[in-house]
């Protein structure tokens, strides 16, 4: 774990130099919901560092890919639903998913089809709320709360930490400083670009300090969906080309390894082979995909899509065109 702010700084520095070139939600209120606040009220938190003394920084990156799919196989009245699946760039390796996506921007009739199916990042913290803008919440036995951030106020909170001004790691226990969510809106959507640190430095309070000391604190890599296994990734690329082909969700054959929220799997439900499994040992443990982890909902509009030829193209037919332009 980095224990000064020049080694955050560091470290920082060298993951964007890199990014140039190129789940478990526990069942309780632990995720502060700070999107719930109300428009022009502020939430006041306090960072905690990771439980995980390997991490440098005191967050987890989460990147998730989404699948959207008309609705599901076998229900006329069902609307469209999105499946989310982990990227495997999550893990500090290549994604097959945006291996086959990421050409698809050189190309203009491909390239909104690529932005639908891009990860989307949002990053994990732990800390106080130490000013409450939600009048309904009750904070939990264990006051230690989880945060997923988006990129919007993540920026925020990355842009404060390179600048040289600030001189203690804000998760100091006895100089850090606490980071204010400030709520206002923009052509409509939620917007957060007004949240900030706050510029004095405060102690941790006694109380906070025996939650610390009673509690522990939590390895944010625990709240990160698990690794896919080679059987979860030919189920992901087989989903990932029927979403993109405009098939309904198969429940027959995903929902035993990844399944929207809400929809119910019988108890003791097979594990149908994947179209590409054929090679893979049939004693690989394959967990079913939990609850998604409580986010943000989007805070900007997206750009319109166009009635662009590639809708209405075959998954294999666009994955063929852009193969066939990689060889040439």
């Amino acid at each position: 774990m980095a224990t000064t702010l020049a080694e955050i700084r560091a470290k920082l520095q060298a993951t964007e130099n890199r990014g140039s070139g190129n789940s478990q939600s526990g069942g309780d209120n632990a995720i502060y919901p700070h999107w719930n606040i109300a428009e022009g009220s502020t939430a006041r938190l306090r960072f905690l560092p990771d439980g995980n003394t390997k991490n440098s920084f005191f967050w987890a990156e989460r990147a998730m890919i989404r699948l959207p799919f008309a609705g599901v196989k076998g229900q006329a009245d069902s609307k469209p639903i999105v499946v989310q699946v982990p990227c495997m760039e999550m893990y500090g390796e290549a994604c097959p998913v945006l291996a086959e996506v990421r050409p698809w921007f050189k190309d203009p009739s491909l390239e909104e089809m690529g932005r639908k199916y891009w990860k989307k990042k949002s990053y994990v913290f732990q800390g106080f709320v130490r000013e409450n803008a939600l009048g309904d919440d009750k904070t939990p036995e264990n006051p230690i709360r989880r945060f997923t951030i988006s990129p919007q106020i993540f920026n925020i909170i990355k842009a404060a930490l390179m600048d040289p001004e600030m001189e203690e790691l804000p998760t100091d226990y006895q100089r850090g400083l606490d980071f204010q969510i400030v709520k206002t809106s923009k052509g409509g959507y939620a917007d957060y670009s007004t949240s900030k640190w706050s510029r004095k430095e405060s102690a941790l309070t006694a109380e906070e300090q025996a939650a610390i000391d009673a509690h522990g604190l939590f390895n944010l890599s625990d709240f990160l969906p698990k690794k896919p296994t080679e059987a979860d990734l030919k189920v992901i690329k087989e989903m990932f080309e029927a979403s993109v082909d405009g098939q309904p969700y198969d429940p027959d054959r995903w929902a035993a390894y990844y399944k929207p929220y809400g929809l119910n799997v019988p108890e003791g439900a097979a594990k149908p082979a994947p179209a590409a499994l054929d090679d893979a040992d049939e004693d690989t443990p394959v967990p079913v995909a939990t609850a998604p982890v409580a986010e943000e909902p989007n805070t900007a509009p997206t750009a319109p899509v166009a009635e662009a030829k590639p809708a209405n193209m075959r998954a294999e037919d666009i994955l063929a065109q852009i193969r066939s332009r990689q060889k040439q």
